[in-house]
């Protein structure tokens, strides 16, 4: 078998398809290289198991390695395994005086931010996308890891077999064949999931479903965006609706729907002069996408003249080297807020518009924000002062290589994890790990209510304690497929 693995793998390697009557095999089988899918390879060849790990895209580490930074811990305590090793890694590589190369040292660094550093855990829980993949990539360079990219699964219905409830072998869309005993998915998509015949969903479930008060429709105040007016001439509701705005309510407060939290990328931006990029005006740049934010700045008492108008804009989190994991802040930013809703289930074709969409509304914002001249001069000069990281991204123009989807496909599992699990109020007999972060969502969508007011909706956080996540939440129902695992997509 290791030799024909290993065949396989040089077929891959050099873009030859492999013989139609012979799949690729390996122990285990990971669709997805973001965190999770690494984590689960290399801890799989750890136990003396082969593995082939599949990668849809180009690029690999998912969100770890696309921007996202700042990792948000909860409770550090809470944190073990791989994932603590990863984040020791990263600790003991920025203690090398040659990590730092823009001009700063750790102790200049280290103050820059409380929850970056944990000196107590040796855990460096801040970091650039460059060091977070240069340190996944060691944790697969195993002889029993076999990494292919550009492996996207074929989702018609001929791209998986089973027998009875047990997946037997994948296809991808250029007819190879991948073959295991077992199989995880770790897409934050549910791809392989969904593909697999388990039950899922997309969007919120109504409140009434498992009795919760966070799940379904949510309003914030009237008061949050009144300040901003929803129409294309300010005060006209005749002159129509800016983009992006529903002319009204998505349902009743509670109700569930199909839609999804808003996505963005997760920015990385220096001021260092020379690793700053500057914002260029992308292809396709409309200023009217950004009325919104216009009306915001001009019209909210927050915006003001003297007051930090960037770090009002979107957030600057310090990562080190003088670079930023930047998020969106504020009422109207980076998020797309409705541009997200078909991506869990749509094709690829269609994920790449959506996926170009985002980056042009991400790009044009920020050329608005640094050039428009009825953007107020100190906001301009706020936020020109920052750039891309020219040595962030190799490959992907300095962009982010992951789109970040901060929700898509659901399992509907063995168990389903619920806000009663999340207050502590119910307890798993089945701990595979420890939850410890908010209950936290994004906003979903803008519309406009009776009053002609626009209206925020989707929004919320909710602190938590520490809670155990059930083994169960990560398994499809055992009569619709039994040897995968889902711990991206998991059952919640």
């Amino acid at each position: 078998m290791k030799s024909h693995l290993a065949l396989a793998a040089l077929l891959l390697l050099r873009g030859e398809p492999l013989p139609a009557d012979e799949p690729a095999r390996a122990d285990v089988l990971v669709y997805g290289a973001t965190a999770s899918g690494i984590v689960a390879a290399a801890q799989t060849a750890r136990m003396g198991r082969t593995v082939l790990l599949l990668e849809p895209g180009r690029f690999i580490g998912g969100m770890t390695a696309g921007g996202l930074g700042a990792t948000d811990t909860g409770s550090p305590l809470t944190i073990g395994g791989v994932a603590r090793e990863f984040y020791r890694a990263i600790y003991n590589h920025y203690q090398r005086p040659e990590a730092w190369t823009r001009g700063e040292t750790r102790a200049d660094y280290a103050p820059k931010h409380r929850l970056a550093i944990s000196e107590r855990l040796k855990a460096h829980w801040f970091f650039e996308p460059s060091v977070a993949l240069a340190h996944l990539r060691k944790l697969i360079d195993n002889p029993r890891v076999t990494l292919v990219t550009n492996a996207p699964l074929d989702r018609s219905p001929s791209g998986v077999q089973k027998h009875g409830a047990t997946l037997l072998e994948i296809a991808t869309t250029d007819g190879s064949r991948f073959a295991a005993r077992r199989f995880i998915d770790a897409t934050y998509e549910g791809d392989l999931m969904a593909a697999a015949g388990a039950s899922f969903i997309i969007g919120r479930e109504p409140n009434s479903r498992y009795r919760e008060t966070l799940n379904g429709i949510r309003f914030l105040p009237a008061a949050r965006a009144r300040h901003v007016s929803p129409f294309v001439i300010p005060g006209d509701p005749q002159s129509g609706l800016l983009p992006g705005i529903l002319p009204k309510a998505p349902g009743a407060e509670g109700d569930g729907d199909g839609l999804t939290q808003a996505y963005n990328f997760r920015l990385c931006l220096t001021d260092a002069p020379d690793n700053r990029r500057p914002f260029e005006k992308p292809d396709g740049y409309d200023p009217s996408r950004y009325e919104l934010v216009l009306r915001h700045l001009l019209h909210h008492p927050a915006m003001r003249p003297g007051n930090a108008y960037a770090d009002g804009l979107f957030t600057l989190t310090p990562m080190p080297n003088r670079k930023t994991d930047s998020n969106n802040k504020n009422l109207f930013s980076t998020d797309c807020v409705g541009r997200s809703w078909n991506w869990p289930a749509a094709s690829y074709a269609e994920r790449e518009k959506l996926l170009a969409d985002h980056r042009l509304h991400t790009q044009g914002l920020l050329w608005f924000l640094a050039n428009d001249p009825r953007v107020p001069e100190p906001v301009r000069d706020a936020v020109s002062r920052w750039g891309l990281a020219r040595d962030e991204f190799a490959g992907n123009d300095n962009w982010p290589t992951q789109l970040y989807v901060r929700e898509a496909r659901r399992l509907i599992g063995e168990y389903v994890v619920t806000e009663h699990d999340c207050a502590g109020k119910r307890l798993v007999s089945d701990p595979v790990a420890l939850a410890s972060y908010s209950m936290d969502s994004h906003l979903v969508s803008l519309f406009v209510d009776e009053t002609g007011t626009l209206r925020l909706e989707g929004g919320f956080y909710k602190r938590v304690a520490p809670y155990p996540v059930a083994y169960r939440a990560l398994l499809p129902k055992r009569d619709e497929c039994d040897n995968l695992l889902v711990p991206v997509c998991l059952s919640a």
